[in-house]
């Protein structure tokens, strides 16, 4: 059974970028379909990026040519790396690994503000 853990969250700018972390123990991440999810208050969660086991990548059209998920197995981590954010994409972000069953980590909060 995987665990995942989200880091790199933090208060940051518009404009500005971040990168978070998921990583991974428990088992080998490269068995596991990948996504990163991002939650407000008083919504629901939405999937906001997802890599496949073959490094298939979707996005959401809200995020799509300013964010870029990729995995290093090696490191048994992925990642989301957010540049151009805006004051809407503050939320709670989760990672989610999917094989049988899904997993998800704690999250980690991104603040877009001035």
């Amino acid at each position: 059974q995987v665990q995942v853990v989200e880091s790199g969250g933090g208060l940051v700018q518009p404009g500005g970028s971040l990168r978070l972390s998921c990583a991974a123990s428990g088992s080998n991440l490269g068995l596991y379909h990948m996504g990163w999810y991002r939650q407000v208050p008083g919504k629901q969660r939405e999937l906001v990026a997802f890599i496949s086991t073959g490094n298939f990548t979707n996005y959401a059209s809200s995020v799509k040519g300013r964010f870029t998920i990729s995995r290093d197995n090696g490191k048994n981590t992925v990642y989301l790396q957010m540049n151009t954010l805006k004051p809407e994409d503050t939320a709670v972000y989760y990672c989610n690994a999917r094989l049988n069953s899904v997993y998800w980590g704690q999250g980690t909060q991104v603040t877009v503000s001035s």
